[in-house]
């Protein structure tokens, strides 16, 4: 067992929680004694310790780098918001009180707050928010998933202290949501300027929580921010975070994760094991919070630049020797479903039309792959021209969510029409730099997001990530799609553009969808108050332990 484990063991600990996004788990399904989740009198203080399913990579905490899930899930504590968006994707104040759009839809002013300061205690103004947004576009930034987010900014302009206009290039039309999300979350002016390079791992927001300490690849402790008292529109109380300490301890390994939860070691775990789920629901000494992650689905990319996967009739052959249903099935028990979409159910404008399109039939494989010069061997694999057909898929975030186990019977299923699949665990930096360079023949991941302009970012050679984008594509009629999704502002004229990019996307095989992620949050009954925000992440603001 990993060392950082051992810290968890150690002793019984109490904990801190944060709050927003209300009413997410109860429309997921929720918890099973919702009721109790929120009876009883409030009883402030107390220390949550949270089993967090991963660990902050490279100890970054800087909202606008962060690229990683379980990072982001943790900094929403950290940094606080322009807006808030609801479950039903409508967008209220937080650290925006008001907010007008220009006549030609490319700028938006709004009017901030006057009572925040940052944890460092320097005020949150126009200033701060021009700082941050340019910040973000600076290529020395090296920005991550708020790069996207920002689409196709130009420019802010300070028009008064606690006003501040905001202007794209173009119509955006995802500003809004995004803008409700920790990505484009406000980090100090002055302690960027102060911290530097070491900025990520001294984190300073405006949240209702601040750093007190990281202990890498071990935990971040956080602490309650005292001067708190601009939470958003949606939350349960104004002031302060009810609880007095949130412990973030890294848990990755899921027996040790659940383990920990039962026997109260901590108050809280994520991502909890499909065979656990049930159990966890049983036991009236749990509450169990379940919801849809709307995100870009967990996906398989390959390299459609490399051979022979720049063959659309082999790229189908690939997907049609993979039983996803079964997969699915076999690894998730019912807790997740097989994804036909590149976006997650719930997300807006989700296309249901490729929904059992595609059918396995590993016949047809052989067929196509043995008609393309590819023979088996007595081994039982193919090759051609000397050349084992081998697909190396790389990986740095382990068995996150199962996916290597689910990946283990892809590699079985795949070995029944002679393609050989191999998976090279690579360190964080290695899978960067390799990923940048297109050195792969596959790639799997998922990415959050609240706003199906995602697609922008993983398929398009006009988003941030260029020709590098991580399905390879060179599309220009995806691109078009994509582009004409970020500007047109009509909902239902955007929703089909999106479909129509969907479908595109997936008559092309451009990506394999694996499956729906149900991001679920197990804590011991005596924590209140847990709920999510958009995409789905915890907060714990509104969050108390009951006494």
């Amino acid at each position: 067992m990993k060392k950082r484990i051992g810290s968890i063991i150690g002793g019984l600990l109490i904990s801190t929680l944060i709050v927003t996004g209300c009413g997410e788990a109860s429309k997921n399904g929720g918890s099973k004694d919702g009721a109790s989740q929120e009876a009883g009198t409030v009883t402030p203080g107390g220390e949550l310790v949270w089993a967090l399913a991963g660990t902050v990579t490279s100890d970054s905490l800087d909202a606008h780098k962060a690229g990683f899930a379980p990072t982001t899930r943790v900094m929403r504590s950290i940094y606080d918001s322009l807006v808030v968006e609801l479950p039903d994707h409508t967008i209220k104040p937080w650290l925006a009180t008001d907010w007008e759009l220009s006549s030609d839809k490319k700028s938006y002013t709004f009017h901030l707050r006057k009572d925040v300061k940052f944890h460092d205690g320097t005020p949150f103004n126009a200033e701060a928010v021009k700082f941050n947004f340019d910040r973000i576009i600076d290529p020395a930034t090296k920005a991550s998933i708020a790069l996207n987010e920002l689409g196709s900014y130009q420019s802010t302009e300070v028009i008064d202290e606690f006003t501040v206009k905001v202007n794209f290039k173009s119509t955006f039309a995802p500003f809004l949501s995004n803008a409700a999300k920790v990505d484009l979350g406000f980090v100090s002016p002055t302690a960027v300027k102060k911290y530097g390079d070491a900025f990520p791992q001294n984190p300073v927001g405006t949240g209702p929580f601040k750093l007190k300490k990281i202990t890498p690849s071990s935990q971040v402790e956080l602490e309650k921010n005292p001067d708190y008292n601009w939470g958003p529109s949606n939350a349960k109380h104004q002031g302060p975070a009810y609880l007095d300490k949130l412990t973030v301890k890294y848990v990755e390994e899921e027996a040790t994760r659940v383990s920990v939860l039962q026997s109260k070691q901590v108050q809280v775990a994520d991502i909890i094991p499909p065979q656990n789920l049930v159990a966890l629901k049983a036991d009236r000494n749990f509450n169990v919070q379940e919801t849809e992650l709307l995100q870009a689905n967990y996906t398989l990319y390959l390299n459609i630049q490399r051979a022979p996967w720049n063959d659309l009739k082999i790229r189908q052959a690939f997907r049609s020797a993979l039983d996803i249903d079964s997969a699915v099935k076999t690894i998730y028990l019912g807790t997740s479903k097989q994804g036909w979409s590149p976006l997650s159910p719930q997300q807006f404008a989700y296309s249901p039309t490729r929904e059992n399109a595609y059918k396995v039939d590993a016949a047809k494989s052989n067929q196509t792959l043995e008609e393309a010069g590819w023979i088996k061997g007595t081994d039982g694999y193919r090759s051609k021209d000397g050349k084992r057909l081998t697909v190396e898929v790389i990986d740095t975030q382990g068995n996150r969510e199962k996916r290597l186990d689910l990946i283990a019977i892809f590699t079985q299923q795949l070995k029944q029409v002679g393609i050989e699949l191999k998976v090279i665990s690579l360190p964080t930096g290695t899978y960067t730099d390799r990923r940048n360079k297109g050195d792969y023949d596959l790639i799997a991941g998922s990415q959050f997001s609240g706003d199906p302009d995602v697609l922008r970012q993983l398929y398009s050679t006009k988003g941030p990530s260029k020709t590098n984008n991580i399905a390879k594509t060179n599309d220009p009629k995806l691109d078009e799609f994509l582009e004409q999704g970020y500007l047109e502002t009509d909902p239902e004229k955007r929703k089909t553009i999106y479909q129509n990019a969907q479908e595109y996307i997936i008559d092309n095989v451009y990506g394999i969808p694996a499956y729906v992620f149900n991001y679920s949050v197990a804590s011991t009954k005596e924590v209140k108050g847990i709920t999510f925000d958009s995409p789905a992440w915890p907060v714990f603001y509104d969050a108390w332990i009951q006494k």
